[in-house]
């Protein structure tokens, strides 16, 4: 599927596994809206993607901590464009350690903070140009963490809660936003292989059943639900992890 017509708005899209999706879409004909926390990171990925003859890419600083920079994002945004037809919340702080006490104040109150909060007010701000769109989807990279009795990362605990909050978040808001024919949809990935999408690697990964989930087949998924006909709600994906 080509996304010519489409506008996408893509969080923490700076490195990691948002750059990919942004390089991605960007490559599949998609207008990117493309934030980092730190505006630095977010130029070098537009840059990246101009450099592959895409020019409908923009950047823009967002920290999801901050409600004043999302809500200011979401306003820059909309001197660009009248709508954005998906919304990828991918940007979450990811914080280790099994142990409770092994993380400071500080950097609990981040980690909940840009993965709740932060998503809960990125959807909020950007709502209004979600329902200016014909074909809105929300999508959300939660994480199976997010998943009831999930026990098998060595994530801190203030990682689990971020990530249940996004999943209370997004079950309710699936049901909420389909009157107004928006799509929520929401990843529940265990830990994954990123390679980076300019690099031979892209291809040769190997992604047979033996094999740990990889982000090209994370990005299949989304490609896949947001493709489909306009009564098809793909509310979820769920993973084996080996």
């Amino acid at each position: 599927m080509k996304f010519d017509n489409h506008r996408v708005v893509i969080t923490a899209a700076g490195r990691d596994f948002g750059r990919t999706l942004a390089i991605r879409l960007a490559d599949l004909g998609a207008e990117v809206f493309l934030s980092a926390r730190s505006l630095a990171a977010a130029e070098r990925v537009r840059d990246e993607i101009r450099d592959r003859g895409h020019e409908r890419v923009h950047a823009f600083v967002c920290d999801l901590t901050d409600p004043a920079s999302i809500s200011d994002f979401a306003s820059s945004v909309a001197h660009h464009t009248d709508r954005v037809d998906i919304l990828i919340n991918n940007g979450s702080r990811y914080l280790h350690g099994p142990d409770l006490q092994s993380a400071s104040d500080t950097d609990i109150i981040d980690t909940i903070a840009s993965g709740a909060t932060g998503t809960v007010l990125t959807v909020k701000h950007f709502l209004p140009l979600l329902l200016n769109s014909d074909k809105p989807d929300v999508v959300t990279m939660v994480s199976a963490c997010g998943t009831a009795g999930h026990h098998r990362s060595d994530a801190h605990d203030a990682f689990y809660a971020a990530k249940s909050a996004q999943a209370g978040f997004t079950e309710i808001l699936s049901k909420r936003l389909r009157p107004q024919g928006v799509r929520v949809i929401s990843l529940y990935p265990p830990d994954f292989d990123n390679a980076d999408p300019l690099s031979a690697e892209w291809e040769t990964t190997p992604r047979d059943s033996k094999d740990p989930l990889t982000a090209q087949s994370l990005v299949d998924c989304i490609l896949f639900a947001v493709a489909q006909p306009r009564d098809c709600f793909i509310k979820e994906f769920h993973f084996e992890q080996v």
